[in-house]
Formats: C-alpha cells, sequence, structure tokens
C-alpha cells in the first residue's frame, strides 16, 4: 500500500483538531464516527452498485425528516384525514414539496433497496461469513414493506381505504387466529377511524425501528467485511483503501445521480408511481374497477394472485420473501460472485426479468392468460431458489478466481 493511503488511515480529526480532540477526550464519539464510517478499510474494487447502500440510508433520513414534518399537520382521523392531506398540499408553506418528497421519495428508497439486493444476489454478498448481514438487509426490506403499506392507508383515499380492506382481510386465511389478527388490526370489525390510528402509530414508529436494524446491518458489515466484485477475501493491505476519501467521493457521484432522476419525478411527475383514485375521498360503499397496491408490491401481489386457495396464495406470498432468509444455504457454489459462474448468470438474468414481469402482471386484471403467466413466473420464482441454484453446482464450470483482489483491480486498471 502506498505511503498516502497509510497516512490517510493514521491520521484522524482529533490529531488535527484541538477542539476535537477536547470532545473526544470526555465523549469518544468523533473517533467512533471515524473509525466505523470514514477510516474503515474495504476492499479496492468496489464498483458504483456498492454506492446503493449509502443511497439507501440518504433515502432514509429524507423519508424520516419529510415524514415528521407532515405528522405536524396531518389528522390521524378517519373524517379529516383527506381533507388534512388537501391542507398540508394547498395552505402549508412548501407543503406540496414535503408531501411529494415523502410520497416519491418513498419509491426512490425501494428502487435504491431493490438493486441494492440484485447486487447482493449477483455478487453472492449472502455467504459465509455474512449471513447476519444478508439477514438484517432482508428484515430491513420487510420493515419497509410494512411502513410503506401503513404509509399508503394515511391520505384515506379510495385506494388507500380498499388496499386497506384487501391486504389486512388476507390474514383472515391464517387458521384459529386469523380473525383475530385482524379485528386487531382494524380495532374492531371494519377498517375505520382505529384502524387508521393504528397504521399511524405504527408508520411512525417503524422507521426509527428501521434505523436501528440499519445499526446492526452497520455493525454487521463491519465485523464481517464487505464483499466485493471478484468474491475473494482481503488477503493483504494490497486489497483495501480507506473508505474516505475514496469511496466518499464515488458514493457523492451516485448522490447525484440518484438526486437528479430524484428531482425528476418530484417536479414534473411526481403522481405517476401513484394511483389517481387516491385524491378521491375513501367511500366504503364505491368499491374500485381495480384495487392495485403501490409499484414495489405488485411482484408480491402477483404471486398471492396466481394461488386460487386463499390460503396457498398468502404462504406463497409471505414465502417469497421468507425465503430469502435460507439462501445462504440454498446457493451451494463455493464461488461468490456470478462474475465466475457462466451458467448462473444465465438463469440470474432470467430470474431478474422473471420478477420484473410478475410486477407488470400485479398490475393486471387476475383473469385470462395474466393469471396461467402468473403462476409460470411464480413457479420460476421458487425453482430459481429451490431447485436451480441447490443443484447447479453439479453441472457449472466455474471461471478461475483472481489471486487476489489487488490482482483484479490492476486488471481493471490496465483494461481502463
Amino acid at each position: 500500500m502506498s505511503n498516502h493511503i497509510e497516512n490517510d488511515l493514521e491520521q484522524s480529526l482529533t490529531e488535527k483538531s484541538k477542539i476535537a480532540k477536547w470532545i473526544n477526550d470526555r465523549l469518544p464519539i468523533i473517533s467512533s464516527i471515524e473509525n466505523t464510517l470514514l477510516r474503515h478499510p474495504y476492499p479496492k474494487n468496489l464498483s458504483y452498485l456498492w454506492s446503493f447502500g449509502s443511497i439507501a440510508g440518504i433515502a432514509l433520513v429524507i423519508q424520516i425528516l419529510t415524514g415528521l414534518f407532515l405528522a405536524m399537520h396531518y389528522v390521524p382521523n378517519a373524517d379529516m384525514a383527506f381533507d388534512s392531506v388537501e391542507h398540508i398540499m394547498r395552505d402549508v408553506r412548501y407543503g406540496w414539496l414535503i408531501r411529494y418528497m415523502h410520497a416519491v421519495g418513498a419509491s426512490m428508497f425501494f428502487v435504491a433497496v431493490y438493486i441494492h439486493i440484485a447486487r447482493g444476489l449477483f455478487y453472492g454478498s449472502y455467504k459465509s461469513p455474512r449471513e447476519l448481514l444478508w439477514w438484517f438487509g432482508i428484515l430491513i426490506f420487510l420493515l419497509m414493506m410494512a411502513t410503506a403499506f401503513m404509509g399508503y392507508v394515511l391520505p384515506w383515499g379510495q385506494m388507500s381505504f380498499w388496499g386497506a380492506t384487501v391486504i389486512t382481510n388476507l390474514f383472515s386465511a391464517i387458521p384459529i387466529v386469523g380473525e383475530h389478527i385482524v379485528a386487531w388490526l382494524w380495532g374492531g370489525y371494519s377498517v375505520d377511524n382505529p384502524t387508521l390510528n393504528r397504521f399511524f402509530v405504527i408508520h411512525f414508529v417503524l422507521p426509527f425501528v428501521i434505523v436501528a436494524m440499519v445499526m446492526l446491518h452497520l455493525a454487521s458489515l463491519h465485523t464481517s467485511g464487505s464483499n466485493n466484485p471478484t468474491g475473494v477475501e482481503i488477503k493483504s493491505k494490497k486489497d483495501i483503501i480507506p473508505f474516505h476519501p475514496y469511496f466518499t467521493i464515488k458514493d457523492m457521484v451516485g448522490f447525484v445521480a440518484y438526486f437528479i432522476i430524484f428531482g425528476y419525478f418530484l417536479f414534473f411527475y411526481p403522481n405517476s408511481l401513484g394511483h389517481p383514485d387516491n385524491y378521491i375521498p375513501a367511500n366504503p360503499l364505491v368499491t374500485p374497477a381495480h384495487i392495485v397496491p403501490e409499484w414495489y408490491f405488485l411482484p408480491f401481489y402477483a404471486i398471492l394472485r396466481a394461488i386460487p386457495d386463499k390460503l396457498g396464495g398468502v404462504l406463497m406470498m409471505f414465502g417469497s420473501i421468507a425465503i430469502l432468509f435460507a439462501l445462504p444455504y440454498l446457493d451451494k457454489s463455493k464461488v461468490k460472485s456470478g462474475a465466475y459462474r457462466p451458467l448462473f448468470k444465465k438463469f440470474y438474468w432470467l430470474f431478474l426479468v422473471n420478477f420484473l414481469f410478475l410486477g407488470w402482471l400485479g398490475q393486471s386484471p387476475a383473469e385470462g392468460w395474466y393469471v396461467i403467466a402468473a403462476r409460470i413466473s411464480t413457479f420460476y420464482y421458487f425453482t430459481y431458489f429451490l431447485i436451480i441454484l441447490p443443484q447447479l453446482p453439479k453441472f457449472e464450470k466455474t471461471l478461475p478466481l483472481p489471486k487476489s483482489i489487488d490482482d483484479h483491480y490492476q486488471s481493471l486498471k490496465r483494461k481502463k
């Protein structure tokens, strides 16, 4: 490792600033932040795909801050919720901007997390010694889905009301306890004011639970170390560089690209990712022609509707996420990175296309060939995890791995 990199690893803010040293001697928060976020060594060959973890963190901060401002004006009452949202949009100074930042930000948050998960699936980031890191990530994903669902109900529009009715009713399919769970979620015997109050409280609290899970996710990351495009573990100092300034600059480039896309939707198409029926006040007596959830739930909604039995559909829908927890033990290949697995690549890209197709099917009518296509796609989804990944190593001939991360890094530099 060159001398300037070694100096970056050794120098700290407490050595450069007397004020920082004075604070740190009494409360070692500065050194903790530096060691965790700035000076921690990372594999030197990380690509921009690794920036989506940091981008997801920024998205979470935006959601929490905008959510806090919205909560100051929102009224969690079935008779006033819709009007309070309109009040935010029309009367509160920059209320339209805060509300759209929160709504569009939710979609952008899921985009970042979906890409983050897709990267992990391709490069084998779920394999030993990073099983806990992967599990914390999936738990964050589940909490995000719960938070987003609760938040979608709060505007109390037609799609909010009927989406809450349909999704909460799914729990009634669970034998023995199902009806009790639904009654607890509703706070009564129908979706009404107690439901809205419960969802508002849960929606407000869950983001802080997500923050706690993110801290555990980062702690696990710093314990097991970051994966990299080769899947080869760190072997020497030549394989690593400090996070700052090398990856902070890289992440800043990712942030700029992210905010350009964010701003495009925020200022030009803020409602394109939502449903127009949600601008109609909730009416229990009028059912929308086509009830659909937000786009980030659509693949799992398609799996739910693909199964003719209600309980079976619920089990398959939740199973499609729960199976991700078993992934470290389903993939039997000793090679982590998909870049060195030619046969795996084909099945992986087919899986991604199939997942996107499920998303399209989720917003399509549950009739005719759409149902047949959803069943075929659902079959491949589970086949990929339960059959293809466990059996593929028996037939696949992998490419030779680089001797070290540094060798891979040097080969990338030569290609440039």
